[in-house]
């Protein structure tokens, strides 16, 4: 059987020499963040001065990305089958270097976006050749779980497992660290359980989306979810493959970096 390679291996798991464009936005519209409430909700005064109330698809604390009173971005996007015709997409907040950057906040956009960079084939050097993608596919104990993406690789690739990859949006971040969870998750801690048991005949990868391009590290977040913390360090021990994928989000484009460095401990 063959072994899955560690992710820093083949190439050196470091940004890429000049960023690569892998998904259109569309249009953004700026405006300032009023209030985030009922978890799914956002009041947002636009540059226009139109108050209105968007979708946040973030349910979480958003650890270091929720500043009302800041600058944000939506998408507007109209239709009969939506309460809402706006989401909220990325927030502006202040980078490791102490400049303004912006942060991704939609959790669900980075399927989309990693599987639009497997396309690419910015990913090739350390998943080989893709010959299919399929999306939630069941899986796990009495297959009441989905992975986010099931990977085929090319016929006469050099490892021909099935490469069952999950997706992890990461926005909270210690300088140039970028850290996940931001809260406990027992949903994460029961997929990192489930990538181990897929190993050997398959290839576990788990890719946290680094939604902002100021951090170039990646780490579990302990002091949120220690017990998280804990499974990581066993997954990597038993070979689920970590491939941490940076992003710069701009005003109608997402770009990728190249992957951050994987480290074992928050600190």
């Amino acid at each position: 059987m063959p072994s899955a390679a560690h992710p820093s291996s083949p190439p050196a798991a470091t940004a890429a020499t000049s960023p690569v464009t892998v998904l259109a936005t569309g249009p953004l519209v700026e405006g300032v963040l009023l209030k985030r409430y009922k978890r799914f909700l956002a009041d947002v005064a636009l540059d226009s001065g139109e108050l209105v109330t968007a979708h946040c698809a973030n349910t979480g604390p958003m650890t270091g990305v929720l500043h009302p009173g800041g600058r944000v971005r939506l998408r507007h996007d109209p239709s009969p089958s939506r309460k809402l015709a706006w989401t909220w997409e990325q927030a502006e907040v202040t980078g490791a270097d102490g400049s303004a950057i912006w942060v991704g906040i939609n959790t669900a956009l980075p399927n989309r976006l990693v599987r639009a960079t497997i396309e690419s084939g910015c990913l090739e050097p350390w998943l080989g050749p893709i010959g299919a993608i399929r999306a939630e596919v069941p899986y796990g104990e009495g297959r009441r779980s989905r992975i986010d993406l099931l990977l085929t690789p090319s016929e006469g690739a050099a490892d021909p497992r099935p490469i069952w990859l999950e997706v992890k949006n990461t926005t909270w971040s210690d300088g140039r660290l970028a850290l996940f969870p931001d809260t406990v998750t027992e949903r994460g801690q029961k997929h990192l359980v489930e990538l181990m048991a897929l190993l050997p005949q398959a290839r576990a990868v788990l890719v946290p989306c680094l939604s902002r391009h100021d951090v170039d590290r990646f780490a579990p977040g302990d002091a949120a979810d220690p017990r998280y913390g804990e499974l990581f360090r066993q997954a990597l021990a038993a070979g689920v493959e970590v491939l941490p994928c940076r992003y710069h989000f701009s005003g109608d484009t997402i770009a990728w970096l190249g992957l951050a460095t994987v480290e074992e401990h928050q600190g």
